[in-house]
C-alpha cells in the first residue's frame, strides 16, 4: 500500500516530472505532462515528440515509470493517458 493520499502523491509526482522527467523527454523533443492522481494511480500524458513515436512504450516503462517508483514508491501505478483522452478518466 502507498503511504500517500492523493494529495501528496500529485506534490511528489510534479516534483520528479519538473525535476527528472522534463528535462530527460526534452533533450528529443519531448514532454510530460501529469493529468490526474486519483486513487493513489498517477496518470500522465507525453506530449511533444513523444506523442506517436515508436518508443514512447519504452520511454513510459524505463524512464517515467522507473523514474517515479524508484523516487516515490515501488509499488505506484502509472497510466499512460492518450493524447485527446484526458477529459475520460
Amino acid at each position: 500500500m502507498i503511504p500517500f493520499d492523493d494529495e501528496d502523491l500529485s506534490i511528489a509526482v510534479k516534483n520528479i516530472i519538473k525535476l527528472k522527467l522534463k528535462p530527460m523527454l526534452a533533450l528529443d523533443g519531448g514532454g510530460i505532462e501529469l493529468v490526474k492522481v486519483k486513487s493513489q494511480v498517477v496518470y500522465v500524458q507525453l506530449t511533444g515528440a513523444c506523442v506517436g513515436c515508436s518508443s514512447s512504450t519504452t520511454t513510459m516503462k524505463y524512464g517515467v515509470e522507473k523514474e517515479l517508483k524508484t523516487h516515490i514508491h515501488p509499488d505506484l501505478q502509472i497510466i499512460e493517458v492518450p493524447f485527446g483522452q484526458e477529459n475520460n478518466i
